[in-house]
């Protein structure tokens, strides 16, 4: 399978090793996409920059390339990239983390929030820490993590750094080289629960990203990655 790599950073070359070790090509790797670059490959996977997700993934879903995509504080836009893939009867997959055991953290979050939605002497929040050159925050993991405790709570939105009774509190770290660590947080007068997901490296992510785009040639649709690991 032919592969381009839209962002060539850290999580674009562990992308590049596994992808060679599962047999694929690199066919280009570059952090200043164009359109000239896509014209000889099977699959995108997009790792960029907030700023120049939207226009890279409009790009691929324009020219018919699937593209998977783990970029993320470019949100605000994906329903209209959602709209384009329905029109185009495009190929995209998104997901704020690529890890399986995030993945899995996600759903015990889900199963959790559902057990605490009627214990209203807890107070949630969520926590999360990053390398130093993480742009966004939050990161698409605590958003997704939040929205997911939204959806089954007394909670109407999460916000950061807040207090409120009727918002999720998410505090953000940058640490160094901090790959990724997450918990999510019960609190009462009397005690505390916590559930805990923390990245060793990159390769969890990378290899998700890698499988994902297996999975997506040939098919068509927008996907997440519970599609892809039949969580859904």
């Amino acid at each position: 399978m032919k592969i381009g790599l839209i962002g060539y950073g850290k999580m674009g070359k562990a992308i590049e090793k596994i992808a060679i070790d599962r047999g694929h090509l690199i066919s280009f790797k570059t952090n200043d996409f164009n359109l000239n670059l896509i014209k000889d490959v099977d699959v995108t996977i997009e790792f960029s920059t907030p700023e120049s997700a939207f226009t890279n993934i409009k790009n691929c879903l324009d020219s018919n390339v699937p593209v998977v995509s783990g970029t993320t504080g470019w949100l605000d836009g994906f329903d209209d990239i959602k709209r384009l893939c329905d029109k185009k009867n495009g190929s995209f997959l998104y997901a704020s983390n690529f890890s399986l055991g995030a993945n899995l953290f996600f759903e015990l979050n889900k199963k959790l929030a559902h057990l605490m939605s009627d214990k209203k002497e807890y107070k949630t929040s969520i926590d999360e820490t990053h390398h130093i050159h993480k742009v966004d925050k939050p990161s698409g993991t605590a958003i997704t993590l939040a929205k997911d405790i939204i959806s089954d709570s007394r909670y109407r939105d999460w916000e950061l750094d807040s207090y409120s009774n009727d918002k999720i509190n998410i505090n953000s770290y940058r640490e160094k080289e901090v790959n990724g660590v997450h918990n999510v947080t019960y609190s009462s007068e009397n005690d505390i629960i916590s559930i805990k997901h923390e990245a060793l490296n990159r390769n969890g992510f990378a290899l998700g990203a890698v499988i994902s785009a297996e999975w997506l040639v040939n098919k068509k649709g927008c996907f997440s990655i519970s599609d892809m690991l039949n969580m859904g």
